[in-house]
């Protein structure tokens, strides 16, 4: 609707998680050479845990696409509240193949055959489950289950968890310690500082085809502290108040836009809260060794990585 007011090629603030959109800050980066580590070194589990809005799905989006080029089939569950029965049946079926019966062991067998011939190919099987922290806790057990499916030097399949922190919480609890010991690397994705949200939004415009501001500084302060730093967040007040200053025709949203989007949003009186967990900047649970951490650097240092 304003995209032709504000001479723009695409909308800035969609809410999919559009991988064209992953704005790469040092935390960014980070969260991203962890995963694609982790999928690549064949880790077996990798956790990545952020605030809600935080941008954890566009994250894992650009992770698998970072492998596009390579043998890499993935099965992303996007929808955790299943029985072991129907997860195993969507994994099959998300890998592309047709469940030859509706039992575990029937599944499992399939499954393992399958991964066997992939490793075979120099393929990378991974399973990806979006919104862990809603994952029973026997459906946990079933997913820990699946990395004994190995060789007798390399796990055949990859798995990724990623959810909100109270994920974290949750492979804290003594029934699950099993689980908990087999992390290899934890990711954490963060809230924006206010110099970070300005870059942001910039980033964004720039990308959509915008050749001037159309955001003032102020407006920008106000989407930062109205937002707590919470991409999502962010991208819903920006969103909102290019409509308002399309409605009202004026090249820039001012900082009585921002504020009146806000009041509408009731972010003022119910704000957005970031547990410390999404603050923090830890990489890996203590035990990760010295030279898996080395090799974390160089492959976070590594030229034109991640500007493809």
């Amino acid at each position: 609707m304003y995209n032709t007011f504000f001479k723009l090629q695409s909308s800035p603030f969609g809410t999919s998680p559009d991988p064209r959109f992953l704005y790469m800050m040092p935390h960014t980066r980070e969260a991203l050479a962890c995963l694609e580590y982790g999928i690549s070194a064949r880790k077996g589990f990798t956790v990545l845990t952020g605030e809600v809005g935080t941008g954890k799905t566009t994250l894992l989006r650009r992770a698998l696409s970072s492998f596009s080029g390579r043998r890499v089939s993935t099965a992303f569950v996007f929808n955790p509240r299943l029985d072991v029965l129907d997860f195993l049946e969507f994994v099959l079926t998300d890998f592309g193949l047709i469940p030859a019966t509706r039992t575990k062991s029937g599944m499992l067998l399939q499954l393992n055959r399958w991964l066997i011939e992939r490793f075979r190919m120099e393929e990378t099987c991974v399973v990806v489950v979006d919104e862990a922290q809603n994952l029973s806790w026997e459906l946990l057990e079933e997913i820990r289950l699946l990395t004994n499916l190995e060789t007798s030097s390399e796990k055949l399949l990859q798995i990724v968890l990623s959810g909100q922190p109270e994920l974290e919480e949750k492979l804290r609890h003594p029934s699950v310690r099993q689980l908990r010991q087999r992390v290899s690397l934890w990711c954490r994705t963060q809230a924006l500082t206010e110099s970070q949200t300005h870059a942001y939004v910039a980033e964004r415009l720039r990308i959509s085809g915008a050749t001037s501001p159309l955001f003032s500084p102020e407006a920008l302060a106000l989407v930062h502290r109205f937002s707590r730093g919470i991409p999502r967040i962010i991208n819903l007040l920006c969103e909102h108040s290019l409509i308002v200053a399309y409605v009202e025709q004026v090249q820039q949203v001012t900082e009585a836009i921002v504020e009146g989007v806000a009041a509408e949003l009731e972010l003022e009186t119910q704000p957005f809260m970031v547990s410390s967990a999404a603050l923090g900047n830890s990489r890996a649970e203590p035990g990760l060794t010295t030279k898996e951490d080395n090799f974390m650097a160089a492959f976070n240092r590594e030229p034109g990585r991640h500007d493809r």
